[in-house]
């Protein structure tokens, strides 16, 4: 409950795998309930990134009021401290106006800033970045695995470390503290989500794999026929390349080796669904096991707009 007895504004979050459908969902659900969307889309963000990230089109976006979309320059990297903070303004305004939330994505890295803590309040000086990244050189992923392992004798926990990015911000946050891991881990855990005094409510959409496949095949002849490429070129002049993130996308990455001439362009719509399949893979596991009790939608039904989240 909030302060003075009132009860807790909700927030709706109506996720599900990419081209599974959320968008029409969303502004169906949304023009039924008197809402306005949030987006958490971790590529919606960026001005110019519209044919590979599939973003609501100037129609769509006139039916509902959206939150969130196009607010950054690629060359100007989102943070999940940055958008927690950006979403719960966003989230208040709409509250304020007596609309109702509706948060729409599958960013999962996104998405936990609606059910717990997403910044761990280490402040890392710029000198222990230079120190990490001059190891990086040195002695690439390896090097900094080795020493994070030195630092934290009783193991590196579920840490990805294949990943460069998540290793690098770890070591970071160890040397900076002077802390363990788990040390971290633990205090994290403990601290109270942004939305914590926001009854958060949330909605799944699902399809059966052969369905989906086709939807992703679908989605990406029409990226491809609709400029892809031609719009990555036009990004890569405007700085994708600075912000990893954004330039790692599915869709881009795959579209910047072309360019680049690493792949050949007949190869370039079968690369894209691939790794778009092996997304949607990571996507439903993470669901299952990081969000909160929640209700399936089979998307290929009309279940009605207004019974999307149960309670």
């Amino acid at each position: 409950m909030s302060g003075g007895g009132e009860p807790p504004r909700v927030l709706h979050v109506l996720t599900g795998c990419t081209a599974v459908g959320k968008t029409e969902w969303a502004l169906r659900w949304a023009e039924a309930n008197s809402a306005e969307i949030i987006s958490c889309d971790s590529l919606l963000f960026y001005r110019g990134m519209d044919i590979g990230t599939a973003k609501p089109t100037a129609a769509e976006l006139a039916r509902v009021r959206h939150h969130l979309i196009d607010i950054r320059a690629v060359s100007e990297p989102m943070n999940v401290a940055q958008y927690s903070a950006l979403a719960l303004g966003a989230a208040q305004e709409i509250a304020a106006r007596g609309r109702a939330v509706l948060v729409v994505g599958g960013s999962g890295f996104y998405l936990r800033s609606f059910f717990g803590p997403v910044a761990d309040g280490v402040e890392v000086p710029s000198f222990v970045r230079e120190r990490v990244s001059a190891m990086r050189d040195a002695g690439g992923l390896p090097a900094l695995v080795g020493e994070l392992a030195r630092l934290n004798p009783d193991g590196l926990g579920d840490l990805d470390t294949a990943n460069p990015r998540r290793v690098a911000n770890a070591l970071e946050r160890c040397i900076a503290s002077g802390r363990a891991l788990s040390e971290l881990s633990r205090e994290f855990s403990s601290a109270p989500s942004e939305f914590a005094g926001w009854d958060v409510r949330v909605a799944r959409l699902d399809r059966a794999p052969g369905d989906l496949d086709a939807r992703i095949a679908r989605r990406v002849e029409a990226m491809l026929a609709g400029g892809l490429r031609e719009e990555v070129s036009r990004l890569l002049a405007g700085g994708l390349k600075s912000n990893p993130s954004a330039a790692r996308a599915i869709g881009y990455r795959e579209t910047v080796d072309v360019l680049e001439g690493r792949a050949a362009p007949e190869g370039l719509a079968g690369a894209i669904a691939r790794d778009t399949r092996a997304l949607v893979k990571k996507q439903r596991t993470w669901f299952r096991t990081q969000l909160p009790a929640h209700p399936v939608h089979d998307a290929s039904e009309d279940r009605g707009e207004r019974r999307l989240f149960l309670r």
